[in-house]
């Protein structure tokens, strides 16, 4: 007997495939011709040698909301999904420091357009239907080897083709420049995977680019907090959406942080968390690049209002979250989080019994998969006392 989740990605995929097959033979084709968002992927596989490559649809027009997650506010999964899998992947092996020569510098030039770009791919063999799923970064389609691709209608971002240029700059300084200039977080990630920042050029994994790009983001706006005073209040954020549920708190405290997940496999409850102090992190979190990503929306908050806070997050991923689409739907759902009106708590243990109340997991079940949230309650207590 299938679970709920399992039952919904049947459903979304099959509306897929029946996508496809309404097309005939459009994704099982040696060719595709349409407007490239425009895309650009790197993948992980046999590093340091990876396959690299444009992701085009079969589409022609303005299709940049294919690509930019920042667009895909109150969009459903299988909305997300059916964007997603109609972009085809075309790929070429190529080593990690192989970041010139025409074919690298052409998805260079692609990745610094700054509105969708013609594009024309001629694959070895026929592409076939693909369904490609790691968490990390944005599913997408069917996938081809590239034999030639031709792309036109460029047109450079300006910011973007002057860091390119500079490359004397550090990769770090170059992530921040961008940042600072607006560029959205998720065209500085494909900037950083297509080896355009920094001193030593690479090529780097999609989905490590997204957590190297946050993480170096987050550094920043971490520094620039603990100038601030501290916080006066305790205050409660929540936020739902592609059946993630998120809840903020944040109360008087020198910069701490811990984000804990909560997740449903086949009727048992998993849980997953790290944390922080105004040291940082020193490890790979257990909870992948969700840490960094949730981190990044609530110091985006801390900085605007010019305050230093401690910081729990809790996620809870309901059985609805059937397909993951990547880890900008938590960055992209904290920040909204944070951009409603927050419910003010009496004390911390208020703030966490609030906090909770937001969804089927009790506080004593969050309490108990916590380091962060168990030090500060005792610490609360024993302020009484």
């Amino acid at each position: 007997m299938l679970s709920d989740s399992q039952n919904i990605r049947c459903a979304i995929l099959a509306k897929w495939y029946e996508s496809i097959s309404k097309h005939g033979n459009l994704f099982s084709s040696d060719y595709v011709s349409g407007t490239s968002p425009p895309s650009v992927f790197v993948g992980s596989y046999d590093y340091p040698k990876v396959f690299v490559g444009p992701m085009v649809p079969p589409i022609h027009g303005d299709t940049s909301i294919l690509d930019s997650p920042e667009q895909w506010k109150g969009k459903s999964l299988e909305d997300i999904v059916n964007f997603r899998l109609n972009l085809v992947r075309g790929i070429q092996k190529i080593t990690i420091d192989q970041t010139d020569g025409r074919y690298i510098e052409n998805l260079q030039e692609l990745t610094m357009s700054s509105k969708p770009t013609g594009s024309d791919l001629i694959f070895q063999k026929s592409t076939f239907p693909n369904v490609s799923l790691d968490g990390e970064s944005a599913p997408f389609g069917p996938i081809g080897e590239i034999k030639s691709a031709k792309f036109s209608g460029t047109t450079s971002v300006k910011s973007i083709e002057k860091i390119y240029y500079d490359k004397d700059l550090k990769s770090q300084d170059a992530v921040l420049n961008l940042y600072n200039s607006g560029i959205e977080i998720s065209k500085i990630q494909k900037c950083f995977s297509i080896g355009m920042l920094g001193q030593k050029r690479k090529l780097v994994p999609t989905k490590w680019s997204i957590a190297a790009t946050d993480d170096i983001i987050c550094k920043s706006l971490t520094d620039d907090i603990l100038n601030y005073d501290l916080i006066d209040s305790h205050r409660v954020f929540s936020y739902e959406h592609l059946g993630n549920i998120f809840t903020i708190v944040l109360f008087p405290h020198r910069w701490v942080y811990e984000m804990i997940e909560a997740w449903y496999s086949n009727g048992v409850m998993g849980f997953g968390s790290d944390y922080e102090d105004a040291r940082g992190i020193d490890h790979p979190p257990a909870i992948a690049g969700a840490y960094f990503a949730a981190k990044l929306g609530v110091l985006e908050y801390l900085n605007r209002k010019k305050i230093q806070a401690g910081v729990v997050i809790l996620r809870e991923i309901r059985p609805e979250y059937a397909i993951p689409v990547g880890v900008w739907q938590v960055r992209e759902g904290i920040r909204e989080a944070m951009n409603q009106n927050p419910i003010f708590a009496d004390n911390f243990e208020h703030a966490l019994l609030l906090a909770s109340n937001k969804m089927s997991i009790r506080k004593s079940e969050w309490l108990s998969h916590g380091k962060i949230l168990e030090l500060v309650r005792q610490k609360t207590i024993s302020d009484f006392f």
